[in-house]
Order: structure tokens, then sequence, then C-alpha cells
């Protein structure tokens, strides 16, 4: 059964701000890659960000970084940003584990 994907608010605007191409391919990518197994992680295309209780993973598309959670059979996209602003987003927005 395919999971539903949610775009945050966020993400809906920071994949308006993408360029045209930018934008079709992380569309592209994210159907692909995260409506059937989003949390099958792979060597360079999905990763599971350890440290963090959100974002639980990252999605990478050429030089498009998605960020986002998994939830029953649900897809939350949080952010998709540039490669170049990958860390920045994280260091701003991802929350670590509490132990």
């Amino acid at each position: 059964m395919p999971y539903a994907i949610i775009l945050a608010p966020e993400a809906a605007e920071d994949l308006d701000d993408l360029k045209a191409n930018l934008r079709a391919g992380g569309r592209e990518g994210i159907e692909t890659h995260l409506r059937h197994e989003p949390g099958k992680t792979s060597r360079s295309r999905i990763k599971r960000l350890r440290k963090l209780s959100q974002p639980q993973y990252r999605l990478r598309i050429g030089e498009v970084r998605v960020f986002y959670d998994v939830s029953q059979k649900n897809v939350e996209v949080l952010a998709i940003v540039l490669k170049s602003e990958a860390a920045t987003w994280l260091a701003k927005h991802g929350k670590s584990e509490s132990k």
C-alpha cells in the first residue's frame, strides 16, 4: 500500500522556489523514492539521520536534498533545499534526540 506524501507548507514553498529543472526532478524523485519505501536506506540516495528525532531521513536527488519524517502510512516532507544549504537548514531546524 503506497504512503501518502504530505508537503509541509515550508516544503511546498521550497519546491516552488527551485529552478524549473530542479523542481521537476524533485517532484519526480519524491514520487519515485518516497511513495512505496521511504524508510529503505541506501548508500547514496536515502539516509537515516542519526542523533536527530526530526527530520528522520534525507533523500538526495542530484543537487537537491529532501528532509522528511515517516509515520504509519504518511511521509511528511519538511524541507526541500539545495545541497549547499542543507547543513545550514539542519543546524537551524533539526531536533536532537533527547536521552
